[in-house]
């Protein structure tokens, strides 16, 4: 009887968990999550911070019994410390060694957490588990002062959710745009612009050097703001603090949230022989360098065939493809995934917008771009000869379904380039004339319906 191991309880490792299930229904199946939670998924957290769900709306399954009844084990609060890819065992956070015969890495990312003096106190959270919403929503109450750190793709699905709580919202990006990783200046100033006109302070082109609290400093940012403005250090509420920006300003704040990237978990994975690069390094079936050992999610680098490279592209539709393709693999079913999605669609209080594929352009290639300011609209679309590479959009939802097609399926637009040059929103006429005779992208039909 084979017994495979899956490391990681999100959501990758419960799919590939319910795939071997399903095709090796007579084969062992433990799952080892490193929270003292039932497997949850993080994409609901700022949904239960705004009151859609409760704690068990983010849970991955709801029945009672549900994994016990598949006949799959599951061990919480006890993480991988050191992966022997040679004796094919695994040593656990409680002293425990795991053996296997396959092993599934899906051990997702964790918050890149900024050097930063002060941001190991009280009052500074990262909003990634249960436990930090927990925490946020004891402190994120109506009124209350909240800086946060970051305006990437994270941090403006966790803004949404504070700005709806009610509270006296700031946000400082690093870079000079909102989402600099995903939109160009002028999508990424666009949301800027609208964020502002919903009442959120946007400070880019800054970084936090300090946290400081308010009580016991001597004298402190807090005190000698409090020496300024002729009040003592008693008079600043219990836990506030001030926070110093790279600009000069100083601002106060009753929580800090922490929203400046992630980072793959496979530090545990140094000297196993497990190739890494900035994730697991995968193949097209999600197997690693070492036979028998695959990796999903998060802390998988998989190939790209739309940027010709391997990427970590942590988002929840790659999770579970890569999850599928990966335990179908594990118990002899030989499937190979298609490719990675760069897939990115982003609600900023209300704002829509989308990034796909080489969104910056190649060398040598060609865009054109349309901006309606006033409607907080923007289309840039990047070519390589005559394929649609990359693109971004704010406010042009009907055509997310159709830019995805053309990016994902490679689909060669011929004379249709040159009309989109001229009308980049022809992008349904573009794809209608030229993706359905033309087989590169599965999803075709779909998107044609979501369009």
């Amino acid at each position: 009887m084979t017994h495979h191991v899956i490391l990681g309880a999100g959501p990758a490792g419960v799919i590939a968990a319910e795939t071997i299930c399903k095709h090796a229904p007579r084969d062992t199946i433990t799952v080892i999550g490193d929270e003292n939670e039932a497997p949850y998924s993080r994409m609901a957290i700022p949904y239960l911070l705004i009151g859609k769900v409760g704690e068990e709306g983010t849970h991955l399954r709801h029945t009672a019994g549900h994994f016990e009844g598949l006949g799959i084990t599951v061990l919480r609060g006890v993480r991988a410390k050191v992966l022997d890819a040679s004796k094919r065992t695994i040593q656990l956070s409680d002293g425990k060694t795991i053996s296997f015969d396959t092993l599934l890495i899906a051990t997702g990312s964790s918050p890149a957490t900024p050097p930063i003096p002060g941001i190991n106190g009280p009052g500074v959270h990262s909003c990634w588990t249960l436990a930090d919403a927990r925490a946020i929503a004891n402190l994120a109450r109506p009124g209350a002062k909240v800086l946060q750190m970051g305006a990437g793709f994270i941090g403006c699905i966790i803004m949404e959710a504070l700005q709806q709580r009610g509270v006296a919202l700031s946000v400082v990006e690093m870079g000079d745009r909102m989402v600099p990783r995903m939109m160009g200046p002028a999508a990424g100033g666009m949301i800027k612009a609208w964020c502002e006109t919903k009442g959120v302070k946007v400070y880019t082109g800054a970084r936090v050097e300090a946290i400081e609290r308010g009580t016991g400093a001597a004298p402190g940012l807090m005190g000698k703001i409090a020496e300024v403005v002729g009040i003592g250090n008693s008079a600043m509420p219990r836990g506030a603090m001030t926070v110093r920006l790279s600009t000069g300003q100083l601002l106060e704040a009753d929580l800090v949230i922490s929203a400046t990237g992630v980072r793959p978990n496979i530090g545990f994975l140094e000297n196993s022989g497990v190739r890494c690069l900035v994730g697991v390094l995968t193949d097209e079936h999600l197997q690693t360098n070492v036979p028998g050992i695959y990796a999903a999610g998060d802390c998988a680098e998989a190939f790209d065939k739309v940027s010709g490279k391997t990427i970590v592209s942590a988002i929840q539709p790659n999770a579970a493809e890569q999850a599928r393709v990966a335990a179908l693999n594990m118990v002899g079913r030989t499937t190979a995934l298609r490719g990675v999605t760069q897939i990115n669609v982003l609600d900023t209080l209300g704002l829509i917008s989308a990034s796909f594929g080489n969104w910056e352009g190649l060398p040598g290639g060609q865009q054109v771009e349309l901006t309606d300011q006033a409607n907080h609209r923007h289309l840039s679309l990047q070519f390589k000869d005559d394929v649609l590479v990359g693109c971004n959009s704010v406010g042009w939802t009907a055509h997310v379904g159709v830019m995805r097609g053309l990016v994902e399926g490679q689909v060669r637009l011929g004379a249709w380039k040159d009309a989109l040059l001229q009308d980049p929103t022809r992008l349904m006429d573009a794809y209608l004339a030229c993706a359905q005779g033309q087989n590169g992208w599965s999803g075709a039909h779909d998107a044609r319906r979501r369009a």
